[in-house]
């Protein structure tokens, strides 16, 4: 009944267009009248402390050190190197989509803001050369959504502070599988890509290669200080949050000086707007997760998967399919903040690894950013590109398909994510 009263609440306060962050308030709230009890100040407490939480300031800080990268001439220089490399190569604007889209993950950690970055410096270059725009804009989507598996990953801190998991240990086991959907898209884009008949760009240099990696360099320093940091043990992942920014900072001012004191208000500001989207979300979600554990919900559940607890292969196939059909509905943060806490335990009871559990959650339902009728990377694209959301769906279903195989050998063989991760920890 328990499982009735939250989901009926939830889902149909959504229904009637209700904002995921109030849904999810009103439905902690009918949790309370079900057990019988209501307390307001109870309420405000746990909104309280849900966003009072020292971890949680990372993501504040890289959201800035996203929005100081784009202004301060980094992702630019990035795009630059990418097409200095792979320019030559038939279909090789695809192919530096997929590199800056890689490349800038290791930066800000945004799906949403990877995508949009790469989709405003990408799409008028393929559509000068002559890219069909729907596969172009379906392969820039698609490279988004490896922001929120390589670290440094927003998803991977709120599913670290709502999980109790270690967001270091998380970080470390997204660099494989993040590698490994790079690589798929490049396998995808190079069958595609024979479709393109589009002019191939004449071979650089080795001097104009040199001179694209030292104008790229203090945009590529980035992810090795905030990798090395962490593997190092220099910095948490808060502290890193704070270092990318000033780097960002100090880099775009000084340095590339694509960025004026005069350009930092709006900055900050545009920052700050998303910050409070998200910190409002996670504060609602972490009331929730607190009426949640005291109505025992996840032991409702863990009793009505009892049977395929011994398979634990099964199960985390079983779940796989419940994060799809979810983040066909429902973004990647929400979906993090509610489903969460309440499968954690369930996976540990199985005897599946945690670190593992909680890259895979993150994986399928990055996913689901792909898939409509949400699919938030889809109308990031649609936006930028002035291509139909039809279009779009058109063009990235290849990569879907793609990515739902690669989850599914995840499934089959942990090792491709736990023996990497054993290796960085």
């Amino acid at each position: 009944m328990t499982i009735v009263v939250f989901l009926g609440s939830l889902l149909g306060l959504m229904a009637f267009g209700m904002p995921i962050a109030f849904a999810l308030i009103l439905s902690g709230v009918a949790l309370m009248f079900h057990l019988d009890f209501f307390d307001a100040q109870l309420v405000a407490q746990n909104l309280l402390n849900g966003a009072d939480n020292f971890p949680l300031m990372a993501v504040p800080f890289f959201l800035l050190a996203g929005e100081l990268m784009n202004a301060g001439g980094l992702s630019r220089r990035i795009v630059h190197l990418a097409m200095t490399f792979f320019g030559h190569i038939r279909g090789g604007l695809g192919f530096v989509a997929i590199g800056t889209g890689l490349l800038l993950a290791s930066l800000s950690g945004s799906a949403i803001a990877d995508t949009a970055a790469v989709a405003a410096l990408m799409i008028p270059m393929m559509r000068r050369y002559g890219y069909n725009l729907e596969r172009s804009s379906g392969l820039i989507a698609s490279a988004g959504i490896i922001a929120p598996i390589f670290p440094p990953s927003m998803s991977f801190i709120i599913y670290g502070v709502a999980t109790n998991v270690s967001i270091t240990k998380l970080f470390m086991a997204g660099i494989a599988p993040a590698l490994m959907m790079a690589g798929t898209l490049f396998v995808v884009w190079s069958w595609i890509a024979r479709k393109e008949n589009v002019p191939v760009e004449e071979r650089a240099s080795w001097g104009d290669c040199f001179r694209a990696i030292v104008d790229a360099f203090w945009a590529l320093l980035m992810p090795v200080i905030i990798i090395g940091g962490l593997r190092a043990g220099l910095f948490t992942p808060t502290e890193t949050a704070v270092v990318a920014a000033v780097y960002a900072l100090i880099i775009g001012l000084f340095v590339y000086r694509g960025l004026r004191v005069s350009d930092l208000p709006a900055v900050f500001i545009a920052s700050a707007k998303t910050t409070a989207v998200v910190m409002f979300l996670v504060a609602s979600a972490m009331f929730t997760s607190y009426m949640i554990t005291l109505a025992d919900l996840p032991g409702e559940i863990i009793g009505m998967l009892e049977p395929i607890l011994d398979h634990p292969k099964l199960l985390m196939a079983a779940i796989v399919i419940l994060l799809t059909l979810v983040g066909t509905a429902m973004d990647l943060t929400p979906t993090i903040l509610i489903l969460g806490p309440v499968l954690a335990p369930l996976v540990v009871k199985a005897g599946i690894d945690p670190v593992y559990f909680g890259v895979m959650f993150v994986i399928t339902g990055a996913v689901g950013l792909l898939t409509p009728p949400v699919g938030t990377v889809l109308n990031v694209v649609c936006g930028v590109a002035g291509v139909s959301m039809q279009g779009v769906i058109r063009g990235v279903w290849p990569y879907v398909i793609a990515y739902t195989v690669l989850i599914g050998l995840f499934v089959i063989f942990p090792e491709l994510i736990t023996v990497p991760a054993s290796w960085l920890h």
